[in-house]
């Protein structure tokens, strides 16, 4: 009761140091991954959809081609554009993005998830 005072600064200082990691960050982001593209890819110009779709929705596409080559049987995916690629990840987009740490692993660590490919997929071996 008599030490209101000492109670008082110490609770602003423990607010204090307690929020200071979040003040101090506050504003500031990681910077944003870029992949780097191998040449075949660069060649390409287009991935199997547009950039942006790609970016977003990537796995989804994955799920799906997943679903329709073991469940229905169905190799051949076609794009919006009307191209016929065969879905596969190993064959199709591996092909042009083979540097799993320079393409895959940036995006997937600066978004904090772990994808389940490799459970069931050859993890590519590493172009020097």
């Amino acid at each position: 009761m008599y030490d209101k005072g000492k109670i008082v600064t110490g609770i602003v200082i423990f607010v204090l140091l307690f929020a200071f990691p979040f003040w101090y960050r506050m504003g500031r982001t990681a910077p944003v991954p870029q992949p780097e593209l191998t040449e075949k890819a660069k060649q390409a110009k287009q991935c199997v959809e547009s950039k942006a779709y790609m970016t977003s929705f990537h796995m989804q596409l994955l799920n799906q081609w997943r679903d329709a080559v073991i469940r229905n049987g169905d190799r051949e995916y076609v794009a919006d554009n009307g191209k016929v690629y065969l879905a596969s990840l190993q064959n199709t987009c591996l092909d042009c993005h083979s540097n799993k740490t320079k393409f895959c692993d940036q995006c997937h660590t600066y978004m904090g998830v772990a994808p389940y490919c490799w459970d069931c997929h050859i993890q590519p071996k590493e172009k020097k």
